[in-house]
């Protein structure tokens, strides 16, 4: 294993192991406390290395994983999850998660857009009052 590789910052490992799209994502992540490392809130230059457990939150899911490798460079998919492991306990939590916000109804809006004129004409009628 190189010198360079034995350390790297949580950001590029980030990038890296494909949680973001891009290394400025995922230092923004950090830098709003979206990502812990061992229990404790990082800047995007902090070293990771094996055995470090992260806590990464991506919206409403939340990954709970063990760094198991180190890599300055994005490749496949395949080789990226060869990065970390994920708990077991996270993997449930998120399936779970993901099923119930699945089953929930998509949010619905009962107007139409605009009102049309005649109905613009009749709200403003009744906030200008029964004057007339």
């Amino acid at each position: 294993m190189p010198e360079d590789e034995e350390k790297i910052r949580i950001d590029k490992w980030l990038w890296a192991a494909r949680f973001f799209k891009t290394r400025s994502l995922a230092a923004d992540a950090v830098d709003g406390g979206k990502v812990h490392l061992d229990g404790a809130r990082v800047k995007p230059a902090k070293t990771v290395k094996a055995g470090d457990e992260l806590r990464i939150r991506q919206g409403p899911f939340e990954f709970v994983v063990t760094v198991r490798g180190l890599s300055g460079r994005r490749g496949p998919a395949t080789e990226a999850a060869r990065l970390y492991e994920e708990s077991e306990s996270s993997r449930l939590a998120r399936e779970a998660l993901a099923a119930q916000l699945k089953a929930q109804p998509a949010p619905q809006f009962e107007q139409k857009g605009r009102p049309t004129k005649k109905a613009r004409r009749q709200i403003i009628r009744f906030s200008q009052g029964n004057d007339q």
